[in-house]
């Protein structure tokens, strides 16, 4: 099967971050299909255009035999203001609809991975003049989550939101969910019918993430030998809100022996760098963004590992990626995301919830869990075996592919579901 994916924001070789597609990709490769990446020449933290993708419109990068990328023009005003990002979202729809018709060939389907909704907007095109169907799949409910960030507040955006978000829906023959709360919301409130519905979620990747050395060169390079290490991996945005980490540090500043780790970038680095300076905190280290091979280590080097996101209703929705990682690499959870993110590290009793933005209640638990090494063995074999049983990647790999081939596919052929 040759399989068609835009997304704006695969990751590169050695990126950081989210890694759900990438791995996608690997798993159906080995499995002999064929799949062609539609993606962004910027950065998705940074907002910063990749240096092999300077001065160009399309760049091709081979990652396998079976796995290709094009690397899609999108414009430099990303990181000016939310205007100049939704051009910079306009400006990848118009080429990678460009690269889908010029640089790609055959394909059985077109997957267009959301957010940003504009993916939408190609996949549309490239289903009708391919004649292919078309898979849309919700990472995030965008508008609402761009609207409760207070990232969108432009009206006529929101309106544009909304229109891109409606269409999308109507033009996929299939939708597929991250979460049991995108699926509940899709069908009471943006009326998706339930038999055109999947949901294949975030999960662990096993075969990365594994346990490790706790004290090993991550801890010499960063001087955190003998310390209590508390580490948060992942973009550094204002939908983060990680000035709720650099208020736990200094509440906790007078236990020496306890350290907040940040590795990661995004626009707000650089601000919560000012921050901890002014407070003077030397209780915080800030790590760039590393590869995914080098995250494991970073991971392995902490006592406990943690995600946050700010406290606003439309995360009460989401899995974040991280949260699986963390579990698969034994490392009891401390999470600030309340909704479906801590019914799954409840249900597997794999760390501690605490209020989103509440930095008392967070360093609460970061003293507790220091003062019980028990209890953070258990969290972490806990969440270990969870994630096993319910969340690995290469399983759910396989059933997203089974309902390409069964649902989408087949149903296509009839005109069925794409009516």
């Amino acid at each position: 099967m040759n399989i068609l994916v835009v997304h704006q924001y695969f990751l590169g070789k050695d990126d950081s971050g989210g890694s759900r597609w990438n791995q996608f990709a690997k798993y159906w490769s080995e499995q002999g299909h064929k799949i062609i990446v539609l993606a962004g020449s910027v950065h998705y933290a940074t907002g910063k255009k990749l240096s092999q993708c300077k001065g160009k419109f399309i760049v091709e990068e081979n990652i396998d035999n079976n796995v290709k990328v094009f690397r899609c023009h999108v414009s430099e005003s990303y990181n000016k203001s939310f205007i100049g990002r939704f051009w910079a979202y306009l400006s990848f729809a118009f080429s990678s609809i460009f690269a889908g018709l010029f640089k790609v060939g055959k394909a059985d389907v077109v997957i267009c991975t959301s957010p940003p909704l504009t993916v939408g907007l190609t996949g549309w095109m490239l289903s009708i003049l391919k004649r292919i169907p078309m898979v849309f799949e919700v990472r995030d409910l965008w508008p609402e989550s761009a609207i409760d960030t207070g990232v969108l507040t432009n009206k006529f955006l929101i309106k544009l939101s909304y229109w891109l978000e409606k269409k999308s829906y109507k033009s996929a023959c299939w939708i597929n969910v991250l979460t049991p709360a995108f699926k509940q919301a899709l069908i009471e409130k943006k009326n998706v019918r339930p038999d055109r519905l999947s949901m294949i979620p975030n999960a662990a990747d096993i075969d990365i993430f594994k346990p490790g050395e706790l004290d090993n060169w991550v801890r010499q390079k960063h001087n955190l030998q003998g310390k209590f290490v508390i580490t948060y991996v992942g973009a550094h945005g204002k939908a983060n809100a990680l000035m709720q980490l650099v208020n736990v540090a200094e509440r906790i500043k007078n236990n020496d022996d306890v350290r907040i780790m940040l590795v990661g970038a995004g626009m707000e680095k650089q601000m919560l760098m000012e921050e901890a300076q002014k407070k003077n905190l030397q209780n915080i280290v800030f790590v760039d963004a590393v590869s995914k091979e080098k995250i494991v280590d970073y991971v392995a080097a902490s006592n406990v590992c943690t995600a946050v996101l700010k406290r606003v209703d439309a995360f009460k929705t989401v899995y974040p990626n991280k949260m699986f990682d963390y579990m698969s690499a034994k490392r009891p959870i401390i999470l600030a995301i309340d909704g479906v993110a801590r019914k799954v590290v409840e249900d597997a009793n794999a760390g501690i919830y605490v209020e989103p933005e509440n930095a008392n209640e967070f360093a609460n638990a970061v003293i507790r869990l220091k003062n019980d090494n028990d209890l953070c063995i258990k969290f972490g074999e806990n969440g270990f075996k969870y994630v096993c049983e319910n969340f690995d990647r290469k399983v759910l790999a396989t059933k997203y592919l089974g309902i390409i081939k069964s649902e989408v596919l087949n149903h296509y052929k009839e005109r069925a579901v794409c009516k």
